[in-house]
């Protein structure tokens, strides 16, 4: 029995519309994975805003009850806190207390 070298055994020839073949679907699997995790991404950053932005108004209302101050939580408010941030929350404060 005849031993055969390494390069005999192992040698396969690919053809190259293969790979072209391959890597065009890899390009077009990551294109899709892409084009589905960015509004994915903008979604929960949307509803995480919106439920900080529900308990902004929660934590003002805790000590402002002891002076009488409260701010109205309902979706506007939370909205406007949760995609402003901390100048939102300040604006809805003030806003309350002009009105």
């Amino acid at each position: 029995m005849r031993q055969r070298r390494f390069a005999e055994v192992f040698c396969v020839q690919i053809p190259w519309e293969l790979i072209v073949s391959f890597a065009i679907g890899l390009t077009l699997l990551c294109l899709i994975g892409y084009l589905l995790l960015v509004p994915m991404r903008f979604m929960w950053r949307l509803l995480a805003g919106g439920v900080m932005g529900a308990l902004g108004p929660m934590l003002v209302n805790l000590p402002g009850g002891l002076f009488g101050f409260a701010v109205a939580v309902n979706p506007f408010t939370a909205m406007a806190v949760g995609f402003l941030g901390l100048p939102g929350a300040a604006l809805v404060c003030a806003m309350q207390l002009l009105l």
